[in-house]
């Protein structure tokens, strides 16, 4: 199965999870597509303090290579296989989400662009605890390349925070993945797997506020899609918290094959009132 949660924190305790949405207002994997991602390693991680100032210059460094090559890409829209257009659309067309954060861009991944700094979060300790794909290069493209040579069914992509590549998610058919067989899916329920890269973009809740952007992005622009579903681990108490703070309800643990799942829900119906 794919990775497991990356920490998220969010910025209040974990309220109780309920089978019902809460009243209004209140990070693998599991399967992602294929059998070898998780589901939503999320958010905001601070379980283990990691990074120095000499890490943090190198991510800036690495930003501002990557968002020259992000522009160009996104200049020639280089359209996706139709068949990846039925499923999930295209996240390269989808506007930019305006938050309290930032403006908010998810970037479809370029294996040659973006290995070098998905493999470098990927070996953070936080993140690896959770999504363990540790090691070389090659093990990272070993995740991507199913989904980037695939139909369609999991989308993996950066996001871009104004314009800096701070996050990585993987957005994928929830009724389509091996997920499915755990829970009572719905035809065109969405999933998204989420990890924040960098210590700098940590624990102040940003986590939290990008779940609930990429949530609003899913809704709408795929009309069919009814949910957005994500399976943080159980045992990752912040990351359940900081969807719960998104607008997602508990509702139901779910033992996966690499984990015991809480299976977080955010309804088209409930949007406006969580």
């Amino acid at each position: 199965m794919p990775p497991a949660d990356a920490p998220a924190e969010s910025d209040a305790a974990p309220p109780e999870p309920a089978d019902v949405p809460p009243d209004p207002p209140p990070g693998p994997p599991s399967g992602s597509g294929t059998e070898g991602a998780t589901a939503v390693p999320s958010g905001d991680s601070t379980a283990v303090p990691h990074g120095s100032s000499s890490e943090d210059t190198l991510d800036l460094k690495l930003t501002e290579e990557l968002l020259a090559l992000i522009a160009e890409d996104r200049d020639r829209a280089v359209p996706r296989r139709d068949a990846a257009r039925e499923l999930l659309g295209d996240p390269a067309t989808w506007p930019g989400a305006t938050t309290e954060a930032g403006v908010f861009h998810l970037v479809p991944v370029v294996l040659e662009r973006d290995l070098a700094v998905l493999t470098r979060w990927m070996n953070d300790p936080a993140v690896a605890a959770f999504w363990e794909l540790a090691g070389p290069e090659s093990v990272t493209a070993d995740h991507l390349r199913p989904q980037l040579e695939g139909d369609g069914r999991s989308l993996p992509c950066l996001g871009v925070l104004d314009g800096t590549p701070m996050s990585y998610w993987e957005i994928y058919r929830a009724d389509l993945d091996p997920l499915a067989r755990h829970y009572p899916a719905r035809l065109h329920d969405t999933g998204v797997h989420l990890l924040i890269g960098g210590v700098n973009n940590r624990g102040r809740g940003v986590g939290t506020t990008l779940l609930r952007a990429v949530a609003d992005l899913v809704l709408d622009n795929l009309p069919q899609c009814g949910r957005v579903v994500a399976e943080p681990d159980l045992r990752n108490t912040p990351s359940v918290s900081a969807f719960l703070s998104a607008g997602f309800r508990f509702s139901a643990e779910v033992d996966l094959p690499d984990k015991r799942a809480a299976l977080m829900i955010r309804d088209r119906t409930y949007r406006d009132h969580l």
